[in-house]
């Protein structure tokens, strides 16, 4: 790999990056997803969504898409079954661009577009040196952390 001169102290910490994708998604995926969560209303505004493009049972899937989302973007920021969380996510958006965006231009589809790639990395590369997976890794003897 070629190292750029002026980037070393990057490079040696390049475990790191995972946290920062890891914390802006979360906040995302939390923010945007809390008010279909705690308010009825916008839920039922979501499933109306759904219902005029054809998903079936409206209201299950705005309920299971609202709800992986909240619960996927905690876990992103605590670091916490982060790959499976990612799987999750790579499904829900893939799904939200053919619902939602399909037809749509790119500038209504970049946050969706985002996530999903998003997701694609951390289901990849995985949490990362902070997070609670490391801790875990480390604590049973497995991943980079282990024989340190």
């Amino acid at each position: 790999m070629m190292h750029i001169p002026g980037f070393r102290f990057f490079e040696r910490r390049r475990e790191y990056g995972a946290l920062f994708v890891r914390l802006v998604v979360g906040f995302v995926l939390v923010y945007g997803t809390q008010d279909n969560v705690f308010v009825h209303e916008r839920m039922l505004e979501f499933r109306d969504f759904l219902a005029a493009r054809r998903v079936p049972y409206p209201l299950f899937a705005a309920h299971l898409s609202a709800y992986a989302q909240f619960v996927c973007g905690l876990l992103f920021v605590l670091g916490l079954f982060v790959r499976p969380a990612a799987l999750t996510m790579v499904f829900n958006f893939a799904a939200a661009l053919l619902i939602a965006h399909l037809d749509a231009p790119l500038e209504a589809a970049r946050l969706a577009l985002c996530m999903l790639f998003s997701s694609l990395f951390l289901l990849f590369n995985g949490a990362g040196a902070v997070s609670v997976d490391e801790g875990l890794a480390g604590r049973r003897g497995v991943g980079p952390m282990a024989g340190s």
